[in-house]
């Protein structure tokens, strides 16, 4: 059986929180980054939150259910709000370019909110920036997840068939992706902030470094006695990935 918890249950909510988050963040991203991982990791510490895509709703995300109902999402924004801000005040949102995109177009009011809350003034902002050094690595992990619709290591169980090495995928990724990364710069020059950048394999070689790089940008002090308990996130099989990756070279 395909395990069912994937961080957004209610049995994971922090206790409610009453009021608008101390020290609020953003963990800015593009998809097969390795974000969920490093989501993972800061939500664990039980001080820095737990930055999960609270604006996903995308009729196959976590809030699929809210994806033409803008009065629900509001109300799913706002209940993240109360469930997901750390006893020390401090809540993250993971987010991609293009939610932020098409919550724009199909419920701006709650964008709006958004912005507010998360970038409650310039001089306080903080955002956390995470990027794939390996270019190549990147594209092919994302075009051969759109191709599969395979995202996550237990969706492997559902025994979908490899998708045919293309090259005009991996292209259609890259592309993707320097977009994203592109939108990114954009805004945080638009609004001035300087945020603390990450690297994907720095952070796999190093996870314990990361979390603290985290926490000092937030000027957070990390509790030992604070760590809980989350959804284990595993590696998905990277056999498909390397016969892929031996494709691309040798074309």
């Amino acid at each position: 059986m395909i395990p069912t918890d994937h961080g957004y249950e209610a049995k994971f909510d922090f206790p409610d929180w009453q009021g608008p988050p101390t020290i609020p963040y953003l963990l800015a991203t593009v998809p097969r980054s390795g974000s969920t991982y490093l989501s993972h990791l800061l939500w664990q510490t039980g001080c820095l939150g737990a930055p999960l895509e609270y604006l996903n709703f995308d009729p196959t995300g976590p809030y699929g259910h809210a994806s033409e109902a803008p009065v629900e999402q509001t109300k799913l924004w706002r209940a993240a709000l109360r469930g997901r801000t750390a006893p020390n005040g401090v809540f993250g949102l993971k987010a991609f370019p293009a939610q932020l995109a098409a919550l724009h177009g199909s419920n701006p009011s709650l964008l709006g909110e958004v912005m507010r809350g998360i970038f409650q003034s310039r001089q306080t902002s903080r955002v956390v920036w995470l990027h794939r050094r390996d270019s190549t690595a990147h594209a092919i992990s994302y075009a051969r997840a759109i191709l599969s619709g395979v995202w996550r290591k237990e969706q492997e169980a559902l025994g979908r068939d490899e998708p045919e090495y293309s090259a005009i995928a991996i292209e259609r990724a890259t592309r993707l992706i320097g977009d994203a990364e592109a939108s990114w710069s954009a805004m945080l020059a638009d609004l001035g902030i300087t945020p603390l950048e990450l690297w994907y394999e720095d952070m796999v070689e190093d996870p314990i470094s990361a979390v603290q790089a985290v926490a000092a940008h937030l000027g957070v002090t990390l509790d030992p006695k604070a760590v809980i308990e989350v959804p284990e996130i595993t590696q998905q099989s990277q056999e498909g990935a390397k016969t892929w990756a031996d494709r691309h070279s040798a074309s």
